[in-house]
């Protein structure tokens, strides 16, 4: 042989494969890491997949099960706020920085729609509003005129009507036409039980301060209308209780209506059409983080029952109305729940008519924290201006004003 010769070098060859592995494992060594991972690189992992996670798990149980309702009461701008801010600190993972951020870009998508970002106000304009256009308001009045939160509930707000007037709606969808009895119970712990209702009858002064309007009431509910109200009733919610929440407590016995109705269906004739309004104030969510506990399981648990039982009542009646129908008022449910789903397909979201890009309703004091009140029509109803305006110190709620047509 000569010095040229070429010498060939044995090259080792893989290890081969265990016959008893399965794909857990050979996944495993394709993906291990070349060098140990930093401890700043094990968290930003760790903290995106369990954000992962948790966002498809509640994009599968929100809203279908009463074991996540608690969880439910997340606020909705996480869904945008926790991936983005990841983002932030993917770089710091330099192994895999990459891979972090196409995670967690998938994660912002999934939860893109729970987050109350109103995505769709950059691009969406609203028709103009033709001739004979009506304005509607919804409000939820928190205890009609009584301030329950100074001198015990003792004072009432005088610039409660000057507050409707200011609307300048021909049609209004009112919520909790009613008082509280503050010495029933403590109203802060937001613990609203039957006992603490006062029913009330403002008949006299709303026709004196509405002249020529029409009245409607179930409940706690109330809708006044500048048109004729051709018929009205409130949807039970019995039929989709449990048999156990069916009869009625023993403080509302001679009330029975704020007990079975949470929804108000007002048809009201406009411009010669029959249009059916919802009136609607969902049962609150449960209000404790805690799964289940010994102090909040039945309450809780009711009021969950409750808030599915309302939903089912408001998609029966709609599925079997083929008037035009326009559903307002406070749901109790913020963007990031998912028992919107058992609203009926047919219904739009009238969301991207609003200007802001993240419309809240309810209020902390000066906190606008996310929004439980909604707005959906028909496909024949348009929505050419829609609104939050404040509630001018009288409520929890900002209102909704909304100018209106239907073709």
């Amino acid at each position: 042989m000569r010095d040229r010769d070429a010498v060939i070098e044995e090259q080792p060859l893989s290890p081969p494969s265990e016959p008893g592995a399965g794909w857990a494992t050979r996944l495993g060594r394709a993906i291990r890491p070349r060098r140990r991972w930093c401890l700043g690189t094990k968290l930003v992992v760790t903290a995106s997949v369990a954000w992962l996670v948790f966002v498809v798990c509640h994009l599968l149980a929100s809203g279908r099960t009463s074991l996540w309702a608690p969880i439910d009461l997340i606020p909705p701008l996480l869904f945008l706020a926790v991936p983005v801010a990841l983002m932030l600190v993917a770089p710091l993972a330099r192994p895999v920085r990459w891979r972090i951020m196409s995670l967690l870009l998938v994660t912002v998508l999934l939860g893109a729609g729970r987050s109350g970002v109103n995505y769709e106000t950059l691009w969406y304009t609203p028709p103009p509003a033709p001739p004979g256009a009506i304005t509607v308001a919804a409000w939820n009045t928190e205890f009609w005129d009584q301030d329950w939160r100074t001198a015990e509930g003792d004072r009432y707000s005088p610039e409660f009507y000057a507050y409707l007037h200011s609307l300048n709606a021909d049609v209004y969808l009112l919520m909790e036409y009613l008082y509280v009895d503050t010495a029933a119970g403590d109203m802060t712990s937001q613990r609203w039980t039957a006992d603490l209702a006062e029913r009330i009858d403002k008949t006299a002064e709303l026709r004196r301060e509405f002249p020529g309007y029409h009245i409607a009431v179930s409940g706690e509910q109330i809708t006044l209308s500048r048109f004729p109200i051709v018929a009205h009733r409130g949807l039970d919610v019995r039929p989709w209780l449990p048999a156990d929440q069916k009869p009625i407590p023993e403080a509302l016995r001679a009330w029975t209506e704020g007990y079975t109705v949470e929804t108000l269906r007002t048809d009201i004739e406009v411009g010669g059409k029959v249009v059916s309004f919802y009136d609607g104030q969902i049962s609150q969510p449960p209000t404790e983080w805690r799964l289940w506990s010994a102090e909040s399981r039945d309450l809780d648990h009711s009021h969950t029952l409750r808030r599915e039982a309302s939903f089912r009542a408001i998609s029966a009646d709609i599925a079997a109305n083929r008037n035009p129908v326009v559903l307002a008022g406070d749901l109790n449910t913020s963007p990031a729940m998912g028992i919107r789903r058992l609203l009926p397909e047919r219904l739009v979201d009238r969301t991207p008519a609003l200007s802001s890009l993240y419309p809240a309703t309810y209020l902390a004091g000066t906190a606008e924290l996310w929004r439980i009140d909604w707005l959906y029509t028909t496909p024949d109803v348009a929505v050419h201006r829609y609104e939050l305006p404040g509630p001018a110190g009288l409520s929890d709620h900002r209102a909704q004003r909304v100018v209106m047509s239907v073709s």
